[in-house]
This record gives structure tokens, C-alpha cells and sequence, in this order.
């Protein structure tokens, strides 16, 4: 038999990628993708990338993601033909909208074979439409037509470079589709230099009002603490941004927009993208406003209304004390979930990393968390609750220990994901807020408009899911808890836990 054409590609393809940097590789086994299989277990029995094997690629891409989002590396992502692409889509769709580095490799039929009636064999080119940086079509490896270390290189160069996000390279192979040679270990001669491409960043001097604040959203990073604090303003910071610490911080922002000093902002400046409350919004949409370019999250300014945008804003004049002052006098929100959420960021330190889902809890935990310097994220691009205990499980992956904190239907949404097969020596906890349903739809305007019997039937998706007989199949640890201290004492530990907190 001769050597498969296929093989060869997938080989020099995917020592290319880990010679540049992405050493983190996902599969979920399939035919067509064989030899891309073969040629990433080569790798990994060669200490020089790390593969991950999932059953599910949905909650692969989920995990592949959460990697990224910890390690800026890009993860690789291998998938055979059909549905397995397909279900890709939700974990692209938030990487595209988080700017999260990722590379694709969906192998394919022939080109030949598409709208035939071929067996698993779909249009998969553009199938992510504008969600991917580019999608390549490469022709089969007999043709001759792509050169596989130059497609390596600019996928690299593609998913790194200003503006981040995932890239699709979409790969038809033909039979025969492997064979053992070549080893793609033997092809990582040296590490491979990729240039992705950044443009000159951009200033822009704004004049300080006195009733400017600085919002900070998901992604916004120092950036806007050395902002907030050069131009000693009230900093507006969520969860998630990175920036919820230092002087300026207010803990229970909400409070101040809902009453007096909300009417009274003239000035808002933007970083990262602020999407957790409808306050914010609305803020933002009826002040004037500036922009602090994202380097992740891309261009904010959902009202159109924006005065100017920089990757870098430059403070001249200062806020009066007395502004500050009034933003910091409120008392920090108080609830059962804010509880949860201020007790698991208290137990975490500066090397351990805290994953919030979207759920009520991280709205509460919004209004109530102290200023703290630590690792948060969250998949706030599009907000879903699908792929939450999947991306846990991939920040998991980098060795730092992490917790992750979320609402009972968003851990149910993804209980696959729970699936850890040869990962159990992660040291991962989600502590669960367990209301059994979906509370935050109370906050709806549908709300006060359904009987009770209608709103639950229609929103508030009623569960009463045994936990511990969940956790118990899929190998995880489980604890029920009703207090704080009982939390407490739980968070200590280490392993595979999964927290049961009754709300």
C-alpha cells in the first residue's frame, strides 16, 4: 500500500503548529481524522505537545477554550467530518466574540463529494460564517496545491495576531487516510518564529469632568485601574474584568446608578466589554462616552453613540475627591448568592483561578465582592451558560488550581462535561448555587406579565436533579452545603469536587 498522502500532511501540519508555540491539542476520535490522530498521539508520546481526547466535541471546544483563556496559547482543536464540526460552533461563537486564540482542524471528504449524497459528508466551509478570523479550505494533499507548514504558520500568525480568535483550517483527506510514518516527532527540529501582524497603538487625550466614572468589563485588566486611579474617578468594575481592586474601586455600583449620583454622570470611560447589567448599559447609552480599544474583546459601542475610541485613553485633570466619596459610601449588597460568591473570592488566592457562570449569581456577586487582585473569568463574548463546567475543566488544565462558581441549570446545561476520563488529576471545585430553576428569569419584564404557573413553565425550568447521584457517576466528589462556614471549610480541600449549596 502506498504511504498515505494524508498522513504526511497531517504530520508536517501539526509538528508546525507545536514547533510555533500551540502545544495544547484536543480530539474526539473519528474516522476521516485519523491521521491527524495518529499524528498529535505522536507528538504527546514525545513530551512535545499535551493531547487531551473528549468524547463530546461540543464540551471539547468548551475545554479547549478554557486552556486558552488561561495560557493566551492557542489550543488545536481536531475533529472528523460532519455533525462533530457542527457542534464545534458554540465554543467558536465565544471565542470569536472573547477573542480567545484558537485552531481548527476539521478534517473532510473530498470537495468532489459534497452535495452527493456522500456519507457524513456536509458544506463545512463557512460553516462558522464570520465567527472564525478565516476559514481555509485546503484541497487533498495529493494535489499538491497547500504547503502544510505555511498553512501552519499563518493559522498561528491568524489566531494571534491583533485581533484574536479562532481559525478554521477545513481539511479534505482521502483514503488511504494514515499510516505510522512519518513520526511527527521527528519533524519538530526547532522552534518555528511567527510574526502576527499589529498595527501602531493609538492615544487619545480626554478631558476629566467632575462626574466622569471609569466602567470596567470583561477583559479590561490593569488598564483601567491605572486609569480609574490617575483620574481619581469611581472605578465601575465587574467580576470578571480584571480590574474589580485598588482605591477607586466601588463595590455596590448598582446602587449608586439606581439612585441620584446616576443621574448625575456626565462622562463614561469604557474598557473591556461591560455586559453583566442593564444599569450599565443604560448609563452608557444615554452619557457621553469613550473607548478604550480591547485587544480581546474588540470595538465596544452597542448604542453607536461613542465620542471617541483609543487603544490607549489619556487622563487630563483629576475627579474631585467628593465624587469618590459618594460612589464609595454604600454598604456592599447583601443576599444568600452574594454570600456564596463573596466566600469562594475570599478563598481564593493570587496562583488559584475563579471561573463565574452566567447565572443570577454573578449579578449578585456584582454589587457585593471586595476589592482583590486574582484570576477571573468568565464567557461573557455571548453569555451562555453552555460550556461552563467544560471551560472550568480547560483553566484547570494549566495547573493552577480552580474553582468555578454557577447556577444549577448552567452546571446541567453542560453535565457532560463532568465526563473527566483521564484528567482526574485536575484540582477543580464547582460550588454550585442550587435555587433548582431558573431564578433569574424572575428579573424579566415577562415576568410581571405571566401567572406564576405560566412563568415557571415557560422560564424558570423547574429541576430536581439528585447532585449527588451526578456527581457520583461521572467520579466526583460530592458535598452538600446550606452555610457559609460549611462552604468554607469544603473550599480547603483539594481534588474533584463538586459543591452542593442549597439556596
Amino acid at each position: 500500500m502506498t504511504k498515505a498522502s494524508s498522513q504526511s500532511f497531517a504530520a508536517e501540519l501539526l509538528a508546525t503548529l507545536v514547533a510555533s508555540g500551540a502545544r495544547h491539542l484536543y480530539l474526539a476520535p473519528g474516522a476521516r481524522s485519523q491521521s491527524l490522530a495518529i499524528a498529535a498521539d505522536q507528538l504527546a508520546q514525545a513530551k512535545l505537545a499535551d493531547l487531551t481526547i473528549r468524547l463530546d466535541e461540543r464540551s471539547m471546544g468548551f475545554v479547549a477554550l478554557g486552556r486558552a483563556m488561561a495560557t493566551g496559547a492557542p489550543s488545536v482543536v481536531i475533529t472528523t467530518s460532519g455533525t462533530a464540526v457542527a457542534n464545534l460552533h458554540p465554543a467558536v461563537l465565544e471565542a470569536h466574540h472573547s477573542g480567545v486564540p484558537m485552531i481548527l482542524l476539521t478534517a473532510d471528504r473530498p470537495a468532489r463529494l459534497r452535495g452527493k449524497g456522500a456519507n457524513q459528508t456536509t458544506n463545512q466551509v463557512g460553516i462558522f460564517a464570520d465567527a472564525v478570523i478565516r476559514c481555509i479550505d485546503v484541497s487533498v494533499p495529493e494535489l499538491g496545491e497547500f504547503d502544510p507548514t505555511a498553512l501552519a504558520i499563518e493559522a498561528i500568525e491568524l489566531a494571534t495576531g491583533e485581533n484574536p480568535g479562532p481559525v478554521q483550517l477545513n481539511l479534505q483527506f482521502q483514503e488511504p487516510l494514515s499510516d505510522l510514518t512519518p513520526n511527527a516527532a521527528t519533524l519538530v527540529v526547532a522552534e518555528v518564529a511567527t510574526n502576527p501582524v499589529r498595527s501602531e497603538i493609538s492615544s487619545l487625550e480626554v478631558v476629566i469632568s467632575e462626574s466622569a466614572v471609569v466602567v470596567a468589563g470583561a477583559g479590561s485588566g490593569a488598564a483601567a485601574v491605572e486609569f480609574a486611579k490617575a483620574a481619581n474617578l469611581p472605578l465601575l468594575a465587574e467580576p470578571t474584568s480584571g480590574a474589580r481592586y485598588g482605591d477607586q474601586l466601588v463595590v455596590d455600583y448598582i446602587a449608586g446608578l439606581n439612585g441620584d449620583l446616576g443621574q448625575a454622570v456626565d462622562q463614561v470611560f469604557v474598557f473591556g466589554k461591560p455586559t453583566l447589567s442593564r444599569p450599565i448599559q443604560r448609563l452608557i447609552a444615554n452619557t457621553k462616552t469613550w473607548v478604550c480599544l480591547s485587544h480581546t474583546h474588540g470595538h465596544f459601542d452597542p448604542s453607536g453613540k461613542a465620542l471617541g475610541y483609543a487603544d490607549q485613553l489619556i487622563p487630563l485633570g483629576v475627579g474631585e475627591k467628593a465624587w469618590l466619596d459618594k460612589w464609595q459610601k454604600h454598604e456592599p449588597f447583601s443576599s444568600a448568592r452574594a454570600a456564596l460568591a463573596s466566600a469562594v473570592w475570599e478563598a481564593t488566592e493570587a496562583n488559584e483561578q475563579l471561573l463565574f457562570g452566567a447565572s443570577q449569581i454573578i449579578r449578585e456577586a456584582d454589587r457585593a465582592l471586595p476589592a482583590q487582585e486574582i484570576s477571573v473569568f468568565a464567557n461573557r463574548g455571548l453569555a451562555g451558560i453552555d460550556g461552563t463546567v467544560s471551560t472550568a475543566i480547560g483553566l484547570a488544565q494549566s495547573g493552577k488550581k480552580t474553582r468555578a462558581v454557577l447556577g444549577d441549570l448552567t452546571l446541567l446545561h453542560d453535565a457532560s462535561g463532568l465526563n473527566l476520563s483521564s484528567l482526574d488529576d485536575l484540582d477543580i471545585q464547582l460550588i454550585v448555587g442550587n435555587d433548582h430553576g431558573g431564578e433569574i428569569f424572575k428579573k424579566l419584564e415577562v415576568a410581571q406579565l405571566l401567572p406564576a404557573d405560566a412563568l415557571e413553565r415557560l422560564f424558570l425550568t423547574p429541576q430536581q436533579v439528585d447532585l449527588n447521584a451526578l456527581a457520583k457517576a461521572y467520579g466526583w466528589e460530592y458535598f452538600a452545603v446550606d452555610s457559609v462556614a460549611a462552604l468554607s471549610t469544603v473550599l480547603k480541600r483539594s481534588g474533584q469536587l463538586l459543591i452542593d449549596y442549597q439556596l
